[in-house]
């Protein structure tokens, strides 16, 4: 009998390679089986050679041709013969689903004191801790485990408020209040706030930006301060009614005296351009940091800019743990960060530019400038030099709303 195939083994190994991608498991063994049988006595060494299917895979589908394939229930051809293949380890171990997830949620599986509930709960770990506990398996099989089970990787979401001031809404009612009553009267309504410490310098900035393929802009691996660079604090004033911010950058110290020298700058600048005598002035602030209601050093300079441009300041600050609902933090911050997102601040130039090209659909305007004065830390106020402000605490919360008048 003639062989129907007389090729070489490169022909074989090149035909086969050829149409590999288009046969599933039961396929590519009838195939390699064909080419076997074909070729006759040594045709299975030589398929194995060339083609890399195993000689036990080779064998069965010598058995498998001519004989109609087994089917499943709906009708589709049967890769493998039913019950063959690997068993899943879930089969062959039941419990270790249940030993899995009471180390991945120990809390909730009435173990709260497992050692991996204070760990890192890596793929590795895990499988190292089952293997401890009588089941074993590898990494790979514990991730596919967990994703059988439902698991995925996850960070954490901030949803817990944590306590909540009992009159926390009336305050939030109370300060919308008298924003549009400002806006009706035209009387500046400005939020206040610090934005984030920012290293000036070629460090790595969040975001991403667009540029050429494969050419990330280089910027030093550690984010160790530059002496005669340091550091700026940037603090923001937003005027609600005309949507414009200013932005004053610091080099020193985020300190009280500092965040009124800004406002100041402000009024100086663009305030009192946009309002002609305002009967007063309203201040919306955070209830801590530089600008904080319990900071003393805060009420004596505000005194003092009062004094100076004999406008009374009406100040609310709103109530703890509530600053992101500050106009200024949605309204002004948010953008400046969108804007300089991918640009590492290598230069105070830089970084005053990137402020002041900040701008929104709405008609957000944004003027930055640098504030080169040293301000102290740790400036004590004493009782006889408080005693000397000028300060009406509204009857709500007079620790949170107050005014004070020229002296």
């Amino acid at each position: 009998m003639v062989p129907l195939y007389v090729d070489t083994d490169i022909d074989l190994r090149v035909r086969f390679k050829a149409m590999e991608q288009s046969l599933d498991e039961r396929a590519r063994r009838i195939v390699a089986a064909s080419e076997a049988k074909a070729i006759g006595p040594g045709g299975v060494t030589r398929v194995w050679r060339a083609t890399g299917v195993s000689r036990r895979a080779i064998y069965s589908g010598l058995k498998e041709l001519g004989k109609k394939p087994e089917k499943h229930k709906d009708g589709s051809i049967r890769i493998r013969k039913s019950g063959a293949g690997r068993k899943h380890t879930s089969d062959l171990d039941p419990e270790i689903v249940e030993a899995l997830d009471a180390l991945v949620e120990p809390t909730a599986k009435g173990d709260p004191e497992t050692c991996l509930r204070w760990v890192s709960r890596s793929l590795r770990r895990l499988s190292e801790e089952l293997e401890q506990r009588g089941h074993k398996a590898s990494h790979v099989t514990v991730h596919g485990l967990l994703e059988n089970m439902g698991y995925s990787l996850q960070g954490n979401s901030k949803d817990i408020e944590g306590a909540k001031h009992p009159d926390r809404n009336e305050q939030f009612l109370y300060i919308n209040k008298q924003v549009k009553a400002a806006i009706r009267d035209s009387i500046p309504a400005i939020s206040v706030d610090t934005k984030k410490k920012e290293l000036i310098g070629n460090f790595r900035s969040s975001g991403k930006t667009w540029r050429p393929l494969e050419t990330p802009e280089k910027v030093l691996v550690h984010d160790f301060v530059i002496p005669e660079l340091g550091k700026v604090n940037p603090y923001g004033i937003y005027d609600i009614a005309h949507n414009r911010g200013w932005v004053s950058l610091g080099v020193t110290a985020d300190t009280a005296a500092f965040a009124v020298a800004t406002i100041r700058r402000w009024w100086k600048v663009i305030g009192k351009l946009l309002y002609d005598r305002p009967s007063k002035i309203l201040i919306m602030a955070d209830s801590g940091g530089s600008n904080g209601y319990r900071v003393r050093l805060w009420k004596v300079e505000l005194q003092k800019f009062v004094n100076h441009t004999k406008i009374p300041i009406n100040v609310c600050h709103f109530p703890p743990g509530t600053s992101k609902w500050n106009r200024i933090e949605h309204r002004l911050f948010s953008f400046i960060s969108k804007n300089w997102r991918g640009h590492p601040l290598i230069s105070h130039a830089v970084m005053l530019n990137l402020i002041a090209a900040t701008t929104t659909s709405a008609g957000l305007k944004v003027r930055c400038e640098l504030d080169p004065e040293v301000y102290e830390t740790g400036v004590k106020v004493s009782d006889e030099e408080f005693e000397r402000v000028h300060i009406v605490p509204e009857t709500f919360h007079g620790e949170w709303n107050y005014t004070i008048l020229p002296q």
